[in-house]
């Protein structure tokens, strides 16, 4: 699953994000990496639980919670805080697969890390490199998207960020476990639930049709949804 959500941040909220994170302090971009991880990290990031993190990662969850395309998408049971980081040029983050447990700072939780997302909080042609690139079965993806837009893929597949050559490119990133673990069955409904919203478009409400897709959709996630 690779998804690309667009303007999920408001052009408003990106200038309060920046703002908040640009006036912050930065510690090195290795303190939240495994030990692998760490060796192919080179960034920036702000300190989890920082109140600069908080305040911008507030912004970005009420902006998920009204996001239809990520929560058909991601089916999402827990959305781990967002984390921020800052590339400068020469930094970058070779290939690497995120842990599959991560925990919430000061939360006492920990979750299973079904989906990564890196939400991009800087224009592209403000920067040169700095693509976040992802490799799954059906290729390598290099994504670099204009501020206030996500992508959304599987945290177990192999990806890195480009060296950066000029600029700085400011991110989000964090991770989801949803209520459907099985990748396939995850991108299945997704594509039921599109489709059932298409048709409804089309037809301009519902049919008995329609009606039964629904609650085909509704009872396979009753069904295999992890609560």
């Amino acid at each position: 699953m690779l998804i690309e959500i667009p303007q999920v941040l408001s052009s408003e909220e990106i200038a309060t994000v920046r703002s908040t994170i640009e006036a912050a302090d930065t510690v090195d971009g290795r303190v939240t990496a495994g030990e692998l991880a760490a060796r192919a990290k080179r960034n920036l990031q702000l300190p989890e639980g920082s109140p600069a993190a908080r305040k911008a990662g507030d912004i970005i969850l009420r902006a998920l919670g009204r996001n239809g395309l990520f929560n058909s998408a991601a089916l999402p049971l827990r959305v781990l805080p967002p984390l921020f980081n800052r590339y400068d040029t020469g930094m970058r983050f070779d290939a690497h697969v995120d842990g599959a447990i991560r925990a919430g700072p000061g939360a006492g939780i920990r979750m299973r890390a079904d989906l990564s997302s890196t939400l991009f909080l800087t224009e592209p042609e403000d920067y040169n490199g700095g693509e976040l690139v992802i490799e799954d079965s059906y290729g390598v993806h290099a994504v670099k998207l204009p501020a206030g837009h996500m992508i959304l893929y599987s945290a177990g597949s192999l990806h890195r960020v480009n060296e950066i050559t000029r600029g700085t490119r400011w991110s989000s990133f964090f991770w989801t476990q949803s209520m459907i673990k099985d990748d396939v069955l995850r991108a299945l409904l997704y594509d039921l639930d599109r489709g059932i919203m298409e048709v409804r478009k089309a037809l301009n409400g519902d049919t008995p049709g329609t009606l039964t897709l629904t609650s085909a959709y509704h009872n396979l996630i009753r069904r295999e949804a992890e609560l």
